[in-house]
Order: C-alpha cells, then structure tokens, then sequence
C-alpha cells in the first residue's frame, strides 16, 4: 500500500517506457531516471555524482552473474537499478531512491510533501509588479532568469498574472509595446542575458518612440563574473541606456521592491520602457521586504490648461469659418469628448494614421486619416481649412499638417508642443479637459461653411474612385482595395487592427473603413517590418486582462514580407488559442521597397521573396489556413475565418502594383 505521507505524482503509463530501457521524467521539479527491468520498476536520482550526466538518457547493462546496472550515457559509470548503489571503483556515494507505485497501468512516485519555499528577491519583486498593474508577460525562459521565472510560475499559478512563451524575444518585445499602445499599462517582457536581452531592443525602441509602457526585465550573468568578458556576458545597462526611461540593476535586497515600484512607476506615467537587470545569483536571495504598492503613489492626470490660453482658443475658434480638428494617438482616451466638439463645431475630424479608427469612418464629421496612408478627404479639408486644432498629434513629416496654417496645438507632453516649427498657440493640458471646455465655449461663426454636408459629398466621391480601382486587374493577383472592402464590411464593430508595414499598410489606411469603437495599432514612428502578428500576440492577452476590451475581436494584417520575420509565433497563438485573424497580403515580394526603388529611378533589386504555402503552414501549425485566388471568394473565406475559434491565417495572392 503506498505510504500516504507521501505526495504521489503521475510520471506516465507503463507503456511508455518498454522492458530493459531508461527514460527521464519529472516529478514536480524533481528529474528522475525511471527503471523498467525483469518485470521490475525503479525510480532513482536522475543526476550522476560523476558530472550530473543524466542516466535516465542511459542504458541497462547486464553484468557477471546477470546483474543488472543502470548506465551512465556520459562516461559508463553504473548503478544498481534497485538500491542505487555503485560497483566497487566508484565513489560510494549512492543514487537517492524513490518510492514507486503502479495503479491501473499509471506510473505514480512518491516525494516527500514539497516544504514552503523562502521568500526571495524575485518573489517580493514579481509582487510589486502584480500589485502596480502587471498582468501579463511574455517571454522565454532560460538560464540565466530561472530564480526570476520561478517567482513569475508561482503568480501565474495563483492566478494574479499570465504567462506567454514566446518564440522568439523580438515578438515579445512588439507584444508588449502593442499591449501599452491599447492599454496604457505596461506588459512584461523576460528574457534571459546576452541575445535574449539584445533581441527585445527592436520592440523596445519601438515603444519607446511610440510612447508605450513596457516592462523588460532581463537575466544576468552572476555578479562574480560580471564584466569581464564571460559567457553571454555584456553590458546590459549600457545596450539599454537609449531606449530605456528608467533602466537599474537589482544588486541586493535592500533597494530591490523600490526599484520594481520606480520602474512600474516610470513605464505608466512617462509611457516608456522601464528595464530591470537580474543577475542570476541575486534572483534567488531571501528576502523580506513587503511589496510595494502605487497607493499614494500616482496622481491624477487632469492638467487644465491656463485661464489665458483659453481664452485665445475660444477666439481663434469662434472667429474660424472652416475649423477642422487633427487628432493623434495621443488624444485616444478623449475620443468621445472631441466628437463632442466636433459636433458643435460641425468641424471635419482628421487623424493621423495611428490614430486611425479615433473616430469612425461611417461618423458625419470624419475626415479619415491624413497623409501618405490617408484619404483624398482628409487632404481637402487640410488645403481649405481658416483654423487647425490638433490634438495629441506629434506632426510627424508622414501625417503632413500643413504648417502655415493657423494652428492651435494642444497636448499633454509640453515637448510636443511646436516640437518642428512654431505654431499660433501652443497649449498645455489634457486634450479631454480642453474639449470639455472648448465644447461649453464654442459658437460656430455666423458665416461658418456647411463642412458636414461637404463631408458626405466627398465621401461620396471617394467611394465611387475606390468602386471603379476594383475594376482594375492585371490578371496577377488580387486587388488589396477588394479585401479591405470586404474588411469593412464583416469585421465586428469593436475589432482591434495590428497592421504591419509595407504596401499592405498604405492600402489599409486608404481603403479600411472603420466603424464603432474599433482600434487600430501600428508602429508608427519606428515603421518596423514584423511588428503585425507578435502585436496581435499583445493585443490579444490584453483582451483576456480588461474587462473593457473583453469578448474584442483580434485581427492582424501583414504582406509576405512582414509574416516572414516570425513567422513561428503563429504556434504561440495555437499553444494558448488565441482568437486571432491573420490576414496576409501575399505578393512575392517586398513591395513598398519595389515602388521606392522604381520612384527613385533605381532598378528593383534584390525585393523579391520565396515563400512555402502559407496557409498550409498555418494549417501544419494547428490553426486554420486557407488560400484565397478569386475575387469572387473573399467575402465568404473571410467570413469563415474571422468566425473560427483560436488563430486563423487567410492568404490572399495579391497584385503588388494594385495598392
């Protein structure tokens, strides 16, 4: 009978492992070699006292008087199979023993009841991050951040975080920074020393310059041989220094919850990278110190802008005949305050390109996006405007305000305001506040311009130009304009968009026309290849942590190029089905660098691709794969696919030129 005071743990079935062979298994944390000889089980110490080799990966030999041992794989020394003791000429130090029981053909062994474990560095840290808002990481673990990923396993299985192992650190990174861009609130990112770390710089500078909260928190070689040159040893602070607001090694127990408070601190209210440096020895310290927590911590983030400032707004508002409204990422968590003034204003609403979907397309004061990715709409009003308020846009040279025109600029970041040419007024404050007040202020001119109603006449205009580029077919693919109608048409009110870059993102910022409370995500200033299937990784966890994004639809757009940078994340969206659409533009090449080339008057050179089938890639991974050839099968593939439950990957064999 077996002993009770023992925990007993499944470790497989009898035919798992066939007469006369070794097999390694686990039990808990424990590596065991598990025995099957003559009829008999054993179970032993998997390390060998020699060089820890493992004997589970061994073999049974048989001896004089056919005794059997087991053996190590690494340099042949043996064990008996039952005690664990060696012959003579070994050191006689013996394998530990385990207990063994069979019931119904499953494999049980016995360990004594685990003891609770001390409460470490790592512990008091991964709390703190819990208690300042941290919900999700992802990453892979490794060794050089295991005391790290232990702490992280223990909050995982109290139900106080989630955990995604990536494949490559670079997902992470671009999960991570489109986790902050939709929520705010920073996501982990784990890795270990060396290439782990330096793999997350991409994804971190691109938050970075996004202005997304990310959390990177990288293992270290032991403190003792930190610096001169050991195995995957290099400066981490230095690699970090740039793309990092806040970046501290965790050296002891005394400062170690403060450092995770000030680097939760720094990632949520600069929405920035904060970045902690583990080395391996300092993960495992005991510690006691309480967790920290943001109470009394964060203030709120209502800025008023100055009695004079707005005044000069309600002039320059009320004297204006054709005001039109410009609005950035930034000013997101004010949407429906700026509709408001829109309203009142009867102004057309431009965005910029990440701020796409602000405020939707079928609303009778959008405008669309502005600039290179934009809509001939937003351009017209751009030429015929008296007055430009923009708010929390950065006038990026893509975007094109143009800037001779009157201006008034509001923002929350006083850095941004008149950041590359002066502008009429510059104001400091949150966008939400101003529109409040604005909206209370506002008296259209007397002699104001009916913009509403010429809104509706040039989308009328631009739909019909959209209607007749259908038309268009050069008998090599696809045109991108049909899937983006069809992507207006069957994506959920309240879908959130992760687009790459390249040709399929012009494409999507000129033809998707976005309704509801729909979201788009991008990477906007760093324009990085990649970025669309590891942000919808992001996107996707975030719709599992807030209630508010809870039941949204995922879906990510790449070309060719982009889905072949990682490519194998798809398995990561398979291993934790995640509801996720992929929709890949697929042209056999790198198709926005072909249109540089050929406006630059330089040969096309070096863009083309060779790829496998990837909706039967997808399919080989566990999802859903299917391929679309005729135009006449969009709708329906579409529709099967954005309805199928965990990752769907639609191919649609496009035309390059048709963008």
């Amino acid at each position: 009978m077996a002993n009770e005071a023992l925990d007993w743990i499944s470790v497989g079935r009898v035919e798992d492992l066939p007469e006369g062979r070794v097999k390694t298994v686990t039990a808990r944390t424990t590596s065991i070699c598990l025995v099957h000889f003559d009829g008999q089980w054993a179970a032993m110490d998997n390390r060998c006292p020699h060089q820890n080799g493992p004997l589970g990966e061994g073999s049974i030999e048989k001896g004089v008087d056919d005794q059997c041992w087991v053996r190590c794989p690494w340099h042949g020394w043996d064990f008996d199979p039952l005690t664990g003791k060696p012959p003579g000429g070994h050191e006689d130090t013996g394998q530990k023993m385990f207990p063994i029981d069979l019931r119904d053909g499953e494999i049980f062994v016995g360990l004594e009841p685990e003891p609770e474990a001390p409460r470490t560095i790592s512990d008091a840290m991964v709390e703190t991050f819990v208690n300042w808002g941290l919900k999700s990481v992802f990453g892979m673990v490794g060794h050089s951040n295991l005391g790290l990923a232990e702490a992280i396993r223990l909050k995982v299985g109290s139900k106080d975080l989630k955990y995604y192992g990536i494949r490559h650190e670079g997902a992470a990174a671009f999960a991570a920074s489109a986790y902050g861009k939709l929520t705010g609130m920073p996501a982990g990112c784990l890795t270990i020393a060396g290439p782990g770390a330096t793999n997350l710089l991409t994804g971190m500078w691109d938050a970075k310059v996004d202005r997304a909260p990310v959390l990177a928190l990288t293992g270290q070689v032991q403190t003792q041989v930190l610096g001169p040159g050991a195995f995957q040893d290099i400066d981490l602070a230095s690699a970090f220094a740039a793309v990092s607001r806040f970046s501290q090694p965790v050296l002891g127990g005394a400062n170690a919850v403060e450092l995770a408070a000030l680097a939760c601190k720094n990632a949520i209210i600069n929405q920035d990278v904060a970045h902690l440096i583990f080395p391996d020895d300092v993960q495992t310290v005991p510690s006691d110190k309480p967790a920290s927590h943001p109470q009394g911590r964060i203030s709120r983030v209502d800025v008023t802008p100055s009695a004079s400032d707005l005044e000069a707004a309600t002039d320059k508002i009320n004297a204006a005949k054709r005001p039109i409204i410009i609005v950035g990422h930034g000013a997101f968590d004010a949407r429906e305050k700026i509709i408001a003034l829109a309203e009142k204003l009867g102004a057309p609403v431009l965005t910029t390109f990440k701020a796409k979907g602000l405020i939707p397309d079928d609303h009778p004061n959008a405008a669309g996006v502005l600039g290179r990715s934009g809509t001939p709409i937003a351009s017209w009003f751009m030429n015929e405007t008296d007055l430009i308020i923009a708010l929390g846009a950065s006038f990026s040279n893509h975007s094109g305000i143009e800037p001779s025109k009157p201006i008034i600029q509001v923002d929350y970041d006083r850095m941004q305001l008149g950041k590359f040419h002066p502008v009429d007024l510059p104001i400091w404050g949150e966008v939400g506040v101003f529109c409040n007040v604005m909206t209370a202020r506002a008296k259209p001119h007397a002699q104001a311009e009916d913009q509403v109603t010429e809104l509706a006449d040039r989308w009328r205009i631009w739909r019909d130009e959209k209607t007749t580029r259908l038309s268009e077919d050069h008998g090599t693919g696809l045109h991108s304009a049909a899937v983006f109608k069809a992507l207006s048409e069957l994506a959920p009110d309240d879908a959130i968009f992760a687009v790459d870059v390249g040709n399929n993102t012009y494409s999507f910022g000129r033809y998707l026309e976005t309704k509801g409370t729909q979201r788009v995500l991008m990477s906007g200033y760093l324009g990085s290849i990649g970025f669309g299937l590891p942000a919808a990784l992001g996107a996707w966890a975030a719709t599992q942590d807030f209630d508010a994004l809870k039941g949204r639809k995922v879906i990510s757009i790449s070309g060719d190029g982009g889905f072949g940078q990682y490519p194998m994340e798809f398995t990561t969206a398979v291993k934790y089905g995640m509801n996720i659409t992929h929709l890949l533009l697929h042209n056999g090449q790198l198709g926005k660098i072909s249109k540089e080339q050929r406006a630059g008057e330089w040969p096309v050179w070096e863009t083309d691709l060779v790829n496998p089938p990837f909706s039967a890639f997808a399919r080989l991974c566990g999802g859903v794969g299917e391929k679309v050839t005729e135009a006449d099968q969009i709708v329906l593939v579409l529709k099967e696919a954005l309805s199928a439950k965990g990752p769907a990957l639609v191919e649609f064999m496009t035309d390059a030129e048709l963008v």
